[in-house]
């Protein structure tokens, strides 16, 4: 596989410029909201398959970035049955950015286990990607991937996939058959598990539903800590189905063989002709 050096490096340099910003800054708690938040996304790109359409993959970008960057490395990829939807987050205040606007996915105000998560802002782009998913044809197989943040909003979608619903109990009804994140962590681990639990049929499609995660181990922007925290609190809730990959010295960013993995993942996972 090759890759432009120009469009990777566009894609990660603004991704670890925010993420360096982003780690740098205090931020203030998320507070308490009593009024309801509109969000209005940006432009969705789309990666046509160049060969028999087979499957159907939502990416989605970091904190700062855009969909079309991502569209331009996904397009290079030996994927051909593979039609990529590359939206765009929402511009939203984000508390860990001292409260200034920024693309993303939901609010975050800090990088822990126990800090408070935006439930709201996650569902209303869980619902988005799952209507960017909705329209696939019914024997096309569907997923969700995704970087840093990206990442966090494809394993929140996941989790609602094993509930069958979303946080606000809202059913969940895409029938998801892979997800991947790389450099990023789970929003509302604490309590996964306990839900998880309690319903059979939720354990059920926790432990059918392929994942991929990635991570460097020198990531100083969201630490490799949080994808080992991530795939232990994946596994004890349920997710069997799912492999960890660490790269030894790499930071906040991508690199050819963790792509080329990924591939070979969605090529095997999703059963896709050469």
């Amino acid at each position: 596989m090759s890759y432009s050096h120009n469009t990777m490096g566009s894609v990660m340099s603004s991704l670890d410029q925010t993420f360096r910003l982003l780690t740098s800054i205090d931020a203030p708690f998320l507070g308490s909201r009593t009024a309801r938040r509109t969000f209005d996304f940006g432009r969705t790109h789309v990666v046509r398959p160049k060969g028999k359409h087979q499957a159907t993959i939502v990416w989605l970008h970091g904190l700062g970035d855009n969909g079309s960057s991502w569209s331009q490395l996904l397009e290079s990829l030996p994927l051909p049955n593979i039609k990529w939807i590359c939206p765009t987050a929402p511009t939203r205040p984000v508390a860990l950015l001292g409260g200034f606007p920024y693309t993303a996915w939901f609010d975050v105000s800090e990088l822990s286990e126990n800090g408070p998560d935006d439930w709201e802002g996650l569902d209303a782009s869980a619902v988005h990607i799952a209507n960017l998913l909705s329209t696939e044809p019914c024997d096309v197989k569907v997923g969700i991937g995704g970087f840093s943040m990206g990442a966090a909003m494809a394993l929140y979608s996941a989790t609602a996939f094993a509930l069958g619903r979303y946080g606000n109990g809202n059913p969940y009804s895409i029938n998801l058959r892979a997800i991947v994140g790389l450099s990023g962590w789970l929003p509302g681990s604490r309590c996964l598990r306990n839900k998880i639990e309690v319903s059979h049929e939720a354990a059920r499609r926790a432990a059918s539903l392929p994942i991929m995660l990635g991570h460097g181990t020198c990531d100083d922007v969201v630490p490799y800590k949080h994808g080992e925290i991530s795939a232990h609190s994946l596994n004890v809730a349920g997710f069997r189905n799912l492999t960890f990959k660490d790269y030894e010295g790499i930071g906040h960013y991508t690199i050819p063989k963790e792509m080329n993995e990924v591939c070979n993942w969605l090529t095997a996972r999703l059963g896709l002709e050469g």
